[in-house]
Parts: C-alpha cells; structure tokens; sequence
C-alpha cells in the first residue's frame, strides 16, 4: 500500500514510536496495564486543566461518538430533564439525534454553519424554556472548522443553572482549554484527535460533584458513564469491559511526545502555523476559505470548490497518489471540501501539499 499523510480531522498521521508502541500484549487484569491507565487519565486531566481533586478522568471504548452518547445518557436523569443543544454543524447535529434516540426532551438552537453560535440566540432560548436543565454544544465544528466561544457560552449557561455538556473532539490537546476554570460539568474527547493517537477509546473529563449525581440514570449497561468511573476509582484504572489495550499504549506514547513537544500551547502553536500557511497557500491557488478567519480553528478548513464544475473526486485521487487523503466537505448548502492540518505534521508537509495541489490543477485542467 502507498503510505500518504492524513490531512482529516482524524484518524490522522501519527509518529513511528507511536504505531511502534502497540507491539506489546497487556492483559486487562495486569496491574503494570493498569498503571498506564491510571497514567494517562492523571495526563489527560492536566492538559484540560483540570485538578484531580475536582475532574475525574473516565475511558470508554469505542470512538469519540460513544463517549458523547455514554455521557449524554448518564449525564441526564430519566425523568424531569430537558437539553438546550447549540447547533451549526453535522455534529451539533448528532448530539440532538441521539437525545431523540433516548427520548430526551430537548430544544435546538440552530445557526449558520460557517459562523459560531450566537450566545444571544442559547440566552433567549434557556429564557423561553424554563425547564431546561442541561446545555450541549460542540467547541470545533469539523464540519466547517469553525470555534465555537465555550469561553462566554459555558459561564452564560451556568448563570441559567444548567449542566453544561462540551464535545471537544477535535480541539482537546491541540486548542488550550481552561476546563477547572470555565466550570465545565462534561469535556469529551478521542484519543486520535489532537492528542495524536489512534482509533479506540474516547475519554471524559467529568466534574465529580456533577457526576456523583448520575447513578442509575444510564439507559445502557455498557455506556453508563458513572459506573465505568466508579469501576477504574475502585480497581485502580480496571476498565469494566474489555478494553483496546494496544490503543491505550499509543494513546501513553502519544501523550508523552505531546509533553515532549512543550505541551498544549505548543502543539496550538504548531497547528496554527500549519493552518495559516495552508488558507494563505489555498487562497493563492485561487481557493476561498468558506469561515471567517477571526471564527476559524486551526484544526481543520473548509474550501469552496473554485468552479461550479469543479470534480472533487478527481482532485482527490489525483492527491491521494501523490501523497496526501484530504476530507469531503459537508456542509449542506454549499459545494466544498476540508484540509485537516492536525497530526504529526508541520510547515514542510503543508508546502509539499500546496506545491502537490498546484500539479494537480494544472493536470486536471489540461485532462479536461
């Protein structure tokens, strides 16, 4: 197979030593496996800045999507509850499919997806809806790369005496985020976003006055959140279920080269240079960026294609044998595609694509 970089918002491209640190066999029962556990989710809470004390780190197998349902249906009791969900993308999108899955009561609050919510427009809402008891929201809406401010949002909710709920998939480890200090009662993330490891496990940062609340609400044995903490609390990082343990040794590896890299702040250093270096090089090969810089993470940017003719198709496999898989677009409205710029990348990466993308149109122009 011809190796290429990931330019998604992940699976993304990791190091050697990371793939290199799932060559071993652990049991789950073992206790020097149990440590590593116990290491990364003690890790895990100090890139979230979050003290032990208050914050209890919490894995869960399977991908990021199943700690945002686990967290859902053990945050929310069964009965008396209803969910203010901030939306302006796929994923925002998700959190209020799942709570019709559960038969939750919630309101949307819907908004443009190239533009961040509008925290007057969630204040009118939780306004008109008193009953409201939880707030959900995405931080990075990889559908267009747009940042949502979780900075004025979150403290806003808490003044309404809502639970807040923050899917930080794909900004956890890569944008510094103050949770201790913004008060947010749920962080969830993956393991193969920012912080650079693999598919496997997604993990919750949980507020441990909140979630001491939770047992017995979940409606699944296997996603009840406050059970999986309580078992890995008692047992020493013992997961309840079988867990990835070879993800686990690449998600150890992975945060120990983040911290090697100079932490949070640098990796955000990092990708910032890479995204601005790709939207300026795009822009030049007459590609329009379809966010506003000022709302733009530095995790993944969203194009518009150039021309109503434009055949993403080839243009992606074009690129993919030169060396580099990039990401459909999904906004609804309109034609694009996205370029993560997250992973073991960095400027030099960011050149060799443009300078690819530049060959590419110029053959693609020619073929047609």
């Amino acid at each position: 197979m011809t190796p290429y970089l990931l330019l998604t918002p992940g699976p993304l491209t990791t190091t050697d030593s990371v793939k290199a640190a799932m060559q071993h066999d652990y049991s789950t029962w073992d206790d020097d496996y149990n440590a590593i556990t116990q290491r990364l989710r003690a890790g895990l809470l100090r890139l979230g800045q979050a003290g032990s004390d208050t914050y209890a780190s919490i894995l869960l197998q399977g991908s990021g999507t199943y700690a945002v349902e686990a967290t859902l249906q053990t945050a929310i009791p069964r009965t008396g509850a209803s969910v203010l969900v901030g939306v302006n993308g796929a994923y925002g999108r998700r959190i209020s499919e799942m709570l019709d899955y559960l038969e939750i009561p919630h309101v949307v609050v819907s908004g443009d997806e190239t533009a961040p919510l509008a925290l007057a427009d969630l204040l009118a809402a939780a306004q008109a809806h008193p009953e409201l008891t939880h707030f959900a929201m995405i931080h990075c809406e990889t559908t267009t790369g747009v940042l949502n401010p979780i900075e004025t949002i979150v403290p806003a909710m808490h003044e309404r005496g809502l639970i807040t709920i923050v899917d930080a998939m794909s900004s956890f480890a890569g944008i510094p985020i103050a949770t201790e200090m913004l008060g947010i009662d749920y962080l969830i993330s993956s393991a193969n976003k920012c912080l650079q490891g693999v598919p496997g496990f997604g993990f919750v940062l949980a507020k441990r006055t909140t979630i001491a609340q939770t047992k017995g609400n979940a409606r699944s044995l296997s996603l009840d959140l406050y059970e999986q903490l309580a078992c890995m609390e008692a047992f020493n990082g013992k997961w309840r279920f079988t867990s990835p343990t070879h993800v686990v040794l690449a998600a150890a590896q992975a945060l120990d080269e983040l911290i090697a890299e100079g932490g949070v702040a640098a990796r955000y250093h990092r990708y910032r240079e890479c995204q601005h270096l790709l939207a300026t090089g795009m822009q030049e090969l007459g590609f329009d960026r379809i966010v506003a810089p000022a709302d733009q993470s530095p995790i993944i940017t969203s194009f518009a294609y150039p021309t109503p003719d434009f055949d993403f198709p080839a243009f992606y496999n074009a690129l993919k044998a030169r060396g580099f898989v990039i990401y459909p677009g999904k906004v609804a409205a309109l034609p694009s595609f996205r370029i993560g710029n997250i992973g073991d990348l960095n400027t030099t990466d960011i050149q060799a694509l443009l300078a690819a993308i530049q060959v590419v149109q110029q053959t693609l122009t020619v073929s047609a």
